[in-house]
């Protein structure tokens, strides 16, 4: 009895260390640029059975919103860069919060509008110029509904907003955008809103394999890098880059705005010139981005202020467009199985309707069968 207690108080510990990951720092994106992908009422099981609260979605689907409805899942939603230069007109602003916000709030947990995505540093010098006054419409729409303490206002940009990103004490802005960054910081302060990047450690690497350690980029053992201005030491690309935005952000005059990642991740498979784009680096970077979460890490410079992260994607998605890499940076396949393991297995995707005794959590078979995949995953490394 007792060898039994202690197998299962084991497989307590290890289905609480892998599916935790998800409820510590940790948000999916949920983008949907395919045509093969399960409904979203599949989904929504899916992420309730993976103790997924945070979700980012690139527009605001009312099916989606309806499918999340009484879930307690927190929502991030878009407004596509096509949106930007209509809204601002504070009473289109107003119009489409009406209409995309709040008849879903008072069953979906909606926490978020993120405005354009990406938006600076392209070639579109007008969409830039309509970006803040599309913020600032928003949210005072927001205001005007009674809404800006529960919604907050932001947008997320490229990491090639940065000029200099190394080493991280010295990161700045591209000279040419703080023309535009400058007051979107100043909105960040006022009304208490984060700064959102999407970083890929994987790009850095793609982009020059030879010379960028793949144990670095992937959170593995390695010797790190030192800050020569700071001595603090690196031992992964993530970190360094999020401290990076910090410094240009302070140079700026800013201390008081939170960077989160609201993107990041890496592809399963890619083009030949892809370079690290395969299913083994893939399951690598995201298992120990995720474990690192779960510990509950800081940046080095920031030791105080937790790391945010939405790991991109949930699916792979099949109409994207670009390289190979583009459609392949999915946790999961569409038919629900897993591109590669993460210490949770594919076959605890409902396929289903659950009963009403089971809706409020996973039955007590599922919880077994849970533990003892995390077992077999455990015993497989």
């Amino acid at each position: 009895m007792a060898a039994i207690f202690r197998t299962l108080l084991l497989l307590l510990t290890l289905s609480e260390s892998f599916i935790g990951v998800f409820t510590i720092g940790v948000g999916v994106n949920y983008g949907r640029i395919a045509n093969n992908l399960p409904p979203p009422s599949q989904v929504s099981t899916l992420l309730r059975s993976l103790n997924i609260t945070r979700v980012k979605v690139y527009d605001a689907d009312p099916q989606v919103l309806q499918a999340f409805a009484g879930t307690n899942i927190e929502f991030i939603i878009g407004l596509g860069n096509e949106y930007l230069q209509r809204m601002r007109d504070p009473q289109q602003a107003q119009t489409w919060i009406q209409q995309n916000v709040q008849p879903y709030l008072s069953q979906t947990k909606i926490t978020c509008i993120n405005v354009g995505n990406e938006v600076l540093g392209g070639q579109d010098t007008q969409l830039a110029s309509y970006l803040l006054p599309a913020m600032k419409t928003m949210y005072g729409a927001l205001v005007n509904l009674g809404l800006s303490k529960q919604v907050y206002i932001t947008t997320a940009h490229s990491l090639q907003i940065l000029a200099t990103s190394f080493p991280p004490s010295q990161g700045t802005f591209q000279e040419n955008l703080i023309q535009y960054i400058q007051p979107i910081l100043n909105f960040h302060a006022q009304v208490d809103s984060p700064f959102f990047i999407n970083a890929y450690p994987y790009f850095a690497y793609k982009g020059d394999p030879n010379n960028v350690p793949l144990e670095y980029v992937l959170f593995e053992p390695n010797s790190g890098s030192i800050d020569p201005h700071t001595n603090l030491k690196y031992d992964n690309m993530l970190y360094a880059q999020i401290d990076a935005v910090y410094s240009a952000i302070k140079a700026l005059g800013h201390t008081d705005i939170e960077v989160k990642i609201s993107e990041t991740g890496w592809p399963s498979k890619g083009d030949e010139n892809e370079a690290g784009a395969t299913v083994q680096n893939a399951g690598i970077y995201n298992r120990n981005l995720m474990q690192r979460m779960q510990q509950g890490e800081s940046t080095p410079a920031r030791p105080s202020q937790p790391i945010d992260i939405y790991v991109f994607a949930l699916f792979n998605e099949n109409q994207k467009g670009g390289p190979t890499s583009e459609r392949n940076f999915g946790l999961y396949y569409p038919d629900g199985s897993l591109v590669y393991n993460l210490g949770v297995k594919s076959y605890i995707l409902p396929r289903i309707d659950y009963s009403s005794s089971m809706k409020n959590g996973l039955s007590i078979l599922s919880h077994l069968v849970l533990l003892m995949g995390s077992l077999v995953y455990f015993l497989e490394r």
